[in-house]
């Protein structure tokens, strides 16, 4: 789940990696993002100049105190997202992995929360262990002495901990108030998309109010010169650029996912696979042309002596073939075997369709009824030419 100016909604698909593996709580990798380390490096040297004004005898260590907050920090982000993953988990959700990245972290998972009330409460987890953790960290200020090291570690954190919880209830996507914004229109309406798009263009507002409101706040509260984090006008401006454009490219993702999600009902199996003729191995590429011709059909399947299926003719060999060779090239040669998870049954669509062509890629696939009997072959690329058509249609 995101936090503070997590670019997506938690959701999307995307690879693996990207980053240095940290470990795998509860079995999910947890990743370090390369632009981390230049977070890091940057609350180093703003923390590490407050330190130097609160405790000026420290010296150089103030920077090694400063790094060991930064740390401290971002294992709350973890913990946070961790909060989401085991909320996932719980729910049956797949959860890809976690990420720690620049301004905060994100927890893929990989399926939509099926009932609104399971999405609100998986919106609502992360922030409120955020909050918990504000409130340990203050407990812990009571038990030491104010104006020392631990004294302000134990501030920052509360402080900090304090910051991810409120503005990630804020009411807009991709922050995760904006999901439980979505979680409680999608009850009263009974339609996810009707709250998606409410919470997306709130998140676009929202990202308007940082853009403007952020540095006429710092600079109303008289924060430029002496807040805590030292930032300057221009230092100002420039985050409150940077978290908007954050914001404001999360929610529309939040929106295209939606829309992707509405409308992959759209691709079935069935309705997208193209009729096949069975053909001996032996079977010269021209004759079994010309009986699919007959049939009306677009593909060819290389079935054994009792009709069972073997292996799918590529399109792009046939092409490749010369018209005048085609009488003496068996479709043997032409085809590639049928391995595990290229057997389609007909009958899937959505994202259960787009699931199981991921798990096995190929070309084309063999498509079957429930009972076993071949229905055709299923092309990729009749499979992405629908995908894009039906993401083309207006709103």
């Amino acid at each position: 789940m995101p936090t503070p100016g997590d670019p997506d909604d938690g959701r999307r698909r995307t690879r693996l990696g990207g980053g240095i593996l940290m470990g795998r709580p509860f079995g999910v990798p947890v990743y370090v993002a390369p632009s981390w380390f230049l977070v890091a490096a940057l609350i180093t040297w703003v923390f590490g100049g407050q330190l130097d004004r609160v405790l000026p005898d420290l010296g150089a260590a103030r920077y090694a105190i400063a790094l060991f907050f930064a740390v401290a920090f971002y294992a709350s982000v973890l913990v946070h997202e961790l909060a989401h993953t085991v909320a996932a988990l719980r729910f049956q959700l797949p959860v890809r992995r976690i990420q720690l990245q620049f301004f905060g972290g994100v927890s893929e998972i990989e399926k939509e929360s099926p009932t609104p009330g399971r999405e609100f409460v998986l919106a609502a987890v992360g922030p409120l262990l955020s909050l918990v953790l504000a409130g340990v960290f203050y407990l812990a200020m009571l038990v030491v002495t104010p104006g020392t090291v631990p004294g302000v570690l134990l501030a920052g954190l509360m402080i900090s901990n304090l910051i991810v919880a409120v503005f990630n209830l804020l009411p807009g996507l991709p922050l995760d108030g904006g999901r439980m914004l979505r979680a409680v229109i999608w009850k009263i309406t009974g339609r996810p998309m009707a709250g998606t798009v409410a919470a997306a263009w709130t998140g676009r507002g929202l990202a308007l109010a940082v853009l403007v409101g952020l540095p006429l706040a710092t600079h109303a509260g008289g924060l430029s010169q002496d807040s805590l984090s030292g930032m300057d006008s221009l230092t100002d401006a420039l985050l409150a650029a940077i978290m908007a454009a954050i914001i404001w490219t999360g929610a529309g993702n939040s929106l295209r996912m939606a829309r992707l999600r509405e409308r992959l009902p759209e691709l079935h199996a069935r309705a997208l696979t193209r009729r096949a003729v069975p053909v001996s191995a032996d079977t010269p590429l021209s004759e079994a042309l010309r009986r699919a011709n007959e049939a009306g059909a677009r593909a060819l399947v290389v079935v054994d002596g009792e009709g069972a299926p073997l292996s799918l003719v590529r399109e792009t060999a046939i092409v490749s073939v010369p018209e005048h060779r085609r009488p003496w090239v068996a479709v043997s040669t032409l085809a590639h075997d049928l391995r595990e998870g290229m057997r389609v049954p007909a009958e899937l669509a959505g994202e259960e369709l787009l699931n199981h062509l991921r798990a096995t890629p190929a070309t084309e696939y063999l498509v079957v009824e429930p009972t076993g009997e071949i229905y055709g072959v299923l092309s990729t690329g009749d499979v992405e030419r629908a995908f894009v058509a039906a993401m083309a249609k207006p709103d």
